[in-house]
C-alpha cells in the first residue's frame, strides 16, 4: 500500500510519541530539566499541528482512507494519553490521576467499539466532539507541560482540565448514541 502524505503525517506523529516520552520523564541528571521541559513541549506541539494538517490535507485533496479514519484517532489517543500520564508524574498537583483514568477509559471503550465495528466491515470515524475533545486536551496538555506557574496559570489550567474533562465524557456518550447499532447482532440466536 502507497502511503499518501496525511498518513505518513499520522505515522510521524507516532513516532514523536516516544521521544516526547522521553523529554517529559529523563531525569535531569542527563538533561537538564529545563531543556528537556521545552524538547517535549516542542515535541508534543509538532505532534498536535501534523494531527491539524493529516486532516486538512486528507479532505482538501480528497485524501481520506481507511487506514486514516482509524490510525489518526489512534495516534490522538496514543499522544495524549502518553501525555496525561506523564503530567501525572510531572505535575501531579494540576493532573489528578482520577481524571487521567476517565479520559483513559474513554479511550479504550471507543478503541473497543471501533474494533467491534471493524470486525462488521464499518470502519468508524471520529466525530465532530471527537476532535473538539482532542484539540482541548492537547491545548490543556501544552499549557500544563509549560507550567507557567503562579495562582492565575494554575487556575486557567485546572478549568481546561475539567473542560477537557467534560468534553471527554461528551464525545463518549455521543459516540455510543449514534454507533450503538454497531453492536446489535445479526439476528436472534
Amino acid at each position: 500500500m502507497k502511503m499518501n502524505l496525511p498518513n505518513k503525517l499520522t505515522i510521524l506523529r507516532m513516532i514523536l510519541v516516544p521521544f516526547f516520552v522521553f523529554f517529559m520523564l529523563v531525569d535531569s541528571s542527563i538533561v537538564p530539566h529545563g531543556y528537556a521541559k521545552w524538547i517535549a513541549l516542542v515535541l508534543f506541539c509538532v505532534a498536535s499541528i501534523t494531527d491539524f494538517l493529516d486532516g486538512q490535507i486528507a479532505r482538501k485533496n480528497n485524501l481520506v482512507t481507511n487506514f486514516g479514519k482509524f490510525m489518526d484517532p489512534l495516534a490522538d489517543k496514543i499522544l495524549t494519553c502518553s501525555a496525561f500520564i506523564c503530567l501525572i508524574v510531572t505535575r501531579p498537583e494540576s493532573m489528578p490521576a482520577w481524571i487521567v483514568i476517565i479520559i483513559i477509559a474513554r479511550e479504550f471503550v471507543i478503541s473497543g467499539f471501533r474494533l467491534v465495528a471493524s470486525d462488521k466491515g464499518v470502519v468508524i470515524a471520529a466525530s465532530y466532539w471527537g476532535k473538539f475533545k482532542t484539540n482541548f486536551q492537547m491545548f490543556a496538555i501544552i499549557l500544563l507541560i509549560a507550567d507557567f506557574g503562579g495562582p492565575v496559570a494554575f487556575v486557567i489550567e485546572q478549568v481546561l482540565v475539567y473542560i477537557a474533562l467534560i468534553l471527554t465524557i461528551v464525545s463518549l456518550v455521543d459516540y455510543l448514541a449514534k454507533n450503538i447499532d454497531v453492536l446489535k447482532e445479526g439476528g436472534e440466536e
